[in-house]
Parts: structure tokens; sequence; C-alpha cells
């Protein structure tokens, strides 16, 4: 850690002068640090329910930062969240938004693989603060601090089981009608089947909102297993062009593998729960938010993103549901082929339901269910801008996504947007950052 700020030093070391000005709160340089670690995310190929982890503790780091700067409005973790650390204290004066910015680059290096882009994103961020003249001394405490801040939340995150997880043997899918297996075209593995295992961080138990039980599988054409695969069949068929465009905007596939011919090549996009973070991040830029709530709002809907996905992921492979584009080709039209890519883990429930859900209840608690916006978001991905009155009109169009993407059943979709709103309002009851 030492040489981490000896580097972050030097790159400061011709500043003078005191710091002046409203930019102390300004928010700017925290969104910069988000969208450096999304991309990074989306160059590492991380899977959702990991994106979701990296998230969290970054957005943690630089929360505790700014709500120790201001005790008066904001309420640390510590306390709300079992065994979250008491973040250590400094009586160094400090600028706390650059302090937390170098906390939540610090702890996204050690989660990611490509660190060089971060330690490139944090130089171009610290351009910034060069501008303000902040005086050296508050400088390098302010690194210092954030590297300290750091150090306690990755020894923290260290403990949530992630590790041992790594060490688990490879998931065996059962062979057996009814029940998951590799999709095409690349038959990927099954993603994080021990995710169930991570520590929660609001949720009393991985189980506390369990879903109920995924329809019996069959193969009758009278049973209602059979009618929600037609179902998806026939909306396969039949979409519209507006529907083709919402299942392509929420995709989310941060893996999609194309083949033309023998050519194989991957097709790298943002996790469902980078959607989410981008969502926090035009509101933001909309109301335009001080850096401390822009911060606690990050911070709030990446707990709701862990948590759903926790929940959701426990439900997969406990309930190994096949997926339609299977059941179809099996016993329906084995020609048909579903708009989106299947992705590598069992159907039931939708998670791209449960964590749209979740975040969505928990922003339209903290900011009204009023709040429209243009989601720009895969606007670099090569996909228009959409727009929306609300959190919770958004989050209902990311799950409806799925049916018409060919890769849900409607119960799933259903069942995962309940279980996601449940989720989200026990979020927003146990952790309350702003006073």
């Amino acid at each position: 850690m030492k040489e981490v700020f000896i580097f972050l030093a030097g790159l400061v070391s011709c500043f003078a002068g005191q710091a002046q000005g409203n930019f102390l709160q300004d928010a700017t340089p925290l969104h910069r640090a988000e969208k450096a670690l999304t991309d990074v995310i989306i160059h590492d190929i991380f899977s959702p329910p990991v994106s979701s982890r990296i998230y969290l503790y970054a957005n943690m780091a630089a929360y505790e930062v700014l709500a120790k700067s201001d005790p008066e409005h904001y309420a640390s973790l510590h306390g709300q969240v079992k065994t979250f650390p008491l973040i250590p204290s400094t009586n160094k004066k400090i600028s706390s938004s650059l302090a937390a910015v170098c906390a939540f680059t610090e702890v996204g290096k050690k989660l990611v693989f490509s660190e060089p882009m971060l330690d490139d994103s944090l130089k171009n961020i610290l351009a910034w603060y060069k501008t303000k003249k902040i005086d050296r001394s508050v400088y390098d405490a302010s690194l210092k601090y954030g590297l300290q801040v750091a150090d306690t939340i990755l020894s923290w995150a260290n403990k949530d089981h992630y590790q041992e997880t790594r060490k688990l043997p490879r998931y065996r899918f059962l062979k057996k009608e009814g029940k998951w297996i590799p999709t095409p075209p690349a038959y990927m593995a099954a993603i994080e089947p021990y995710w169930n295992r991570i520590r929660l961080i609001a949720l009393d138990s991985v189980t506390q909102y369990r879903p109920p039980l995924a329809i019996d599988f069959s193969k009758d054409t009278a049973s209602l297993f059979y009618k929600q695969a037609y179902d998806v069949y026939q909306a396969g068929n039949r979409l519209t062009a507006d529907q083709k465009a919402i299942a392509n905007f929420w995709d989310c596939n941060p893996f999609a593998v194309n083949m033309q011919g023998h050519l194989h090549f991957a097709e790298k996009k943002i996790s469902p729960g980078g959607h989410w973070i981008s969502i926090v991040n035009v509101v933001a830029l909309d109301k335009n938010m001080s850096i401390t709530e822009a911060s606690s709002v990050y911070t709030i809907t990446s707990i709701a993103l862990f948590d759903a996905f926790i929940s959701c992921w426990d439900e997969k492979y406990r309930s190994n549901v096949i997926r339609p584009e299977t059941y179809i080709n099996d016993y329906i039209d084995e020609s048909w082929r579903p708009v989106l890519q299947t992705p590598p883990f069992p159907e039931y429930v939708s998670g791209h339901s449960i964590i749209s859900a979740a975040a969505a209840v928990v922003l339209t608690r903290l900011l009204g269910d009023q709040v429209a916006f243009d989601d720009n978001t895969e606007t670099e991905f090569g996909l228009p801008v959409r727009h929306f009155n609300s959190f919770m009109q958004a989050s209902e169009e990311a799950a409806i996504s799925r049916f018409y993407g060919g890769i849900h059943y409607r119960a799933a979709i259903e069942t995962g947007f309940d279980e996601g709103k449940l989720i989200g309002e026990w979020v927003y009851k146990k952790i309350r950052l702003k006073k």
C-alpha cells in the first residue's frame, strides 16, 4: 500500500494553494470514477453477480468517507450492516471528496483484473482536482486517508466468502428432463452456482423472500408448463419492432458469443446491475446532486442489487428450471431461436426482474415516484436513448424485456419482480443513509 500512496502523492506534488469554491460537493469526480469502474468491469467480463460485488464495496468505501465528513446529515453503515467495520478517523485536514474518490478507486482496483485502467482514470480525476488549487498537505492527507478507508473495506470484503467459492468444484448440470442444461451457441458453463453462499448486506437470510415453487415440468400440451413455453414461442414469432428494441436495450449480456462460420468473437456489454448504476448517474446529474448525496444513492442502489442477486441465484440453482430455448427446441420447434442469447444459468426466477425491481423501489423511495429521465446507458453500444417517466416504469420494461427476448417464461418474470420489490422495500427500511 505504501507504493500506491507514493504513486498518488507523486501525481499531486506540483499542487499548491488553498482549497476554494463549491467544488468540494461537486459530484463530477465520483461520476467519472463510477464510469471508469463500469468500463473496467465490461473490459474484464465480470458476470452480473460478481459485478454487483465490485460496485458494492467501491461505493461503500466512498460513501463512508463522505458520511464521516457530514455526520449531521448522513449515517455510517456501521451499526446498520452486520459486522460492518468502524471506519478510521483522521485528525488531518482533508478533502473528503478527494479521499472518497481515492477510496473508491483503490477498492475497485483490488476487485478487478485491469488495475492500470483505474490508475489511468484516477490520474485524469486528479487532474480535475489540480484546477482547484488544493493545498499540498491537504492533498497528501486526503489520499492517505482514502487508502486507509480502502484497506478497512477490503479487509471486510475479504470475509464475505467470495474467495471460498472460487475453490469449490465446477458445477455439474443434471441430465434430467426439465432441468437446466447449457444452451447454444457457446454452451457455456454455469455462472456462479455457489453465489447463495456470499454474505448478505441488508437481508437477514438468503431465504427471507424465497419465491413460490416453480411450475412443475411437463411435456403434456395441456399442462401449465407447456402453455408457458408456448407463450414464449408465439411471442418470439410475433415481436413488434418496439418489443425487439426493448429486448435489445435491456439485454445487458456481459459476454455474448457471436458465431459466423468458423469465426467466434465476443461482444462485451454492460451488466444489468451496471445499467442501474448508470441510471443513478443520469438522475444524479439531472438533479445536480452533491457528491455526498450522489454517493448515498449509488450505495443504497448497490446494496439492493447485491442482495437481490444473491437471493435470485439461490432460487435459480435450487429450482434449476429448463430454459425456454431448450424446451421449445425439444418439444415444440427444433429450429426456433430466441431474439437474445440465453444466459448460462437456470431460468427461475428472472434476474433482470428481481434486481430491477429492487433498485427501482429504493430509488423511488429516496427520490420519488415521478422522476422522469432519459436513459442513455446503451448509446455507446449503438442503441438509442429511451425515456422513462419513473424508476418503476423502467424496471417493468426491464422485466418484460426478458420475455420479449425469449429467455424467460412469464412466471419467472412476474414472480421475480414481486420478490425484487420486497427486497427493495426491506433494504430501504433496514438501511437509512440520509438522516
